[in-house]
């Protein structure tokens, strides 16, 4: 029998047979639609790579997120409620042990990485190595350079799956850089609807025809007084530029107090053109929570090998303070990723929640999804908009698409359930509701019923105007649109939390579900799409009274939301 060789640390260890390990054989390796192939990448090109390190105490992370951001009953509260953890609490309870720090750091020594550097939870470590030494530390992996996506971005990944030595199993979750190709975005700009004549109509979504919508009054915007902020986050050679956030208030902000620019860019903001995404993240987020200090988190994969979604959590785990409210537009089926890489970024998703972040994702622009499984047809979940530990954002369009009147279903708001996560119990009741009443289930074979089902509320998504590369451009649609405009409303009732002395309003589901949709406009009509086959006909899920899986609780109806969340 041949004998093989596992590296740890500096010992080699001879064994017979298998002495290597898979951490994500389910992860697919397929390559996307648009992507190419340009053939392996030079033996000597550096990489830089990120291992997920094993956690430690997760279940009790899980505990104290419940604890802080459920506000129990509503005459005696939690005397947890609003107790959040701090960054150093985080990593004093999830740090990898002793052992796994001292087994990985062996190993990649071993190996010949360099310029290593963690983060302040310990639990990853990003390193650089040239490809003759990934690819010998990772056996399997063969780095291929790829190019695709609508800017053409090239990315380095492994068509191969990697292995790991056995002796790491209790250590390393995942390597990051390997597998995960970048998704693209979903924004799309819809054609003008027609109409004749213009009388007492708007020509599409604007600030002033949100604030319209949402009562917000000329008096709703941030103090200037406090410490609240918020923040979006852009990915994939996505930027924003200041003169368009300048333009684009000039044209649209002349009625409300707004700050003139961006208070801090985390991460690289490039030089190159602005993204429409970019733009609409920034320029709605700071309308919607108009007058509040606003980052900008930039992870634009600047070096091939890197997962951008991935920098940004890491940049989460290294900083103490943070904004109170972030939003996320970015998304990937649940079946295209690995089950070690869900959970863990997952857990990532807990610790943010664990420390008082609002962590608000875009539920996806294509309704129920669908794909076909051993024949069958299934909906799709998208991730993390599935994860129990955000609040994710569906999308509406008005009525009358040029008059400011009630909501019905954007088509392609994102819903559904998850295959992955299994149902919270703050969702249980709201869901065995919408089950048992909805005249218009689709077939019991298309979706988990018991998974985590999103999203948990709305705001409108279809017709809005943004200044991208000092362009105006009308008619951008997608539920990108949607959480933003949703994480300015909850960053304005953080601003009357915080000036009455309460604590930011965290992990904000749990507290939406006891509340069921108070201060919110029910979504009642419409449906969006799924699978065009005959036994759905291209219908997922219909909207319904209550909570339902295509616009959640529905969307904010600013005064009676500050109401219903100002306390505790």
């Amino acid at each position: 029998m041949r004998l093989r060789t596992c590296f740890l640390g500096l010992v080699a260890l001879f064994v017979t047979g298998k002495c290597s390990y898979s951490p994500e054989p389910d992860q697919q390796r397929t390559l996307p639609p648009g992507w190419v192939s340009l053939g392996r990448v030079d033996s000597e090109e550096d990489l830089s790579l990120t291992f997920a390190l094993r956690q430690q105490n997760v279940k009790r992370l899980s505990e104290l997120v419940q604890a802080v951001s459920d506000p129990g009953s509503p005459h005696y509260g939690s005397p947890h409620y609003g107790k959040y953890l701090t960054l150093e609490d985080v990593a004093e309870l999830v740090r990898p042990s002793p052992l796994t720090l001292r087994t990985v750091q062996k190993w990649l020594l071993a190996a010949g990485a360099r310029n290593c550097h963690s983060v302040t939870t310990q639990d990853f470590l990003t390193c650089w190595l040239n490809v003759r030494q990934a690819e010998l530390l990772l056996s399997g992996a063969e780095f291929h350079r790829y190019v695709g996506g609508p800017a053409e971005i090239h990315v380095i990944r492994s068509p191969r799956p990697y292995q790991l030595p056995k002796a790491l199993a209790p250590h390393v979750d995942f390597v990051g850089g390997l597998h995960r190709f970048p998704p693209t975005s979903s924004l799309r700009q819809r054609p003008e609807p027609q109409v004749s004549g213009t009388v007492g109509l708007h020509l599409g979504v604007t600030p002033s025809v949100i604030r319209q919508r949402y009562n917000l009054t000329a008096q709703d915007v941030g103090s200037g007084t406090t410490n609240n902020s918020q923040a979006c986050a852009q990915f994939l050679e996505q930027y924003f530029h200041e003169s368009d956030l300048a333009e684009f208030m000039r044209l649209f902000g002349g009625k409300f107090a707004h700050q003139a620019s961006v208070a801090r860019v985390v991460g690289q903001q490039g030089r190159g053109r602005a993204g429409i995404e970019a733009s609409l993240d920034v320029e709605y987020l700071m309308s919607a929570g108009a007058n509040i200090s606003t980052w900008v988190y930039s992870s634009p994969g600047r070096h091939e090998s890197q997962e951008p979604f991935l920098q940004w959590l890491l940049l989460l785990s290294n900083e103490s303070a943070l904004p109170h409210v972030h939003t996320v537009s970015y998304g990937d089926d649940e079946d295209s990723l690995s089950s070690v890489y869900i959970h863990r970024v997952n857990t990532e998703l807990m610790k943010a929640a664990a420390r008082g972040l609002t962590l608000l994702f875009a539920s996806g622009d294509s309704g129920a999804g669908c794909w076909s499984v051993s024949g069958r047809h299934q909906f799709r979940p998208s991730f993390p908009a599935s994860s129990p530990y955000v609040t994710t954002v569906g999308g509406t369009s008005f009525q009358n698409p040029f008059r400011v009147t009630s909501e019905i279903v954007d088509y392609i708001s994102g819903g559904g359930f998850s295959n992955v996560f299994p149902q919270p119990s703050y969702q249980e009741e709201a869901v065995a509701q919408f089950l048992s009443s909805s005249p218009h289930l689709p077939p019991s074979s298309y979706f988990n019923a018991s998974g985590r089902a999103y999203p948990d509320v709305a705001a409108l998504s279809d017709g809005y105007w943004v200044v991208s590369n000092s362009v105006p451009i009308p008619w951008v649609s997608g539920t990108s649109a949607s959480t933003p405009v949703f994480g300015g409303v909850l960053s304005l009732i953080n601003e009357h939390r915080i000036l009455n002395g309460r604590p930011p309003l965290g992990f904000l589901n749990p507290r939406l579900y006891q509340q069921r949709g108070a201060g919110l406009f029910d979504v009642t009509h419409g449906c969006h799409e799924s699978c065009l086959n005959e036994e759905v006909q291209g219908q997922g899920f219909c909207s319904g009274p209550g909570w339902d899986p295509v616009t959640g609780w529905g969307t904010p109806n600013f005064p009676a939301l500050l109401k219903t969340l100002i306390n505790p």
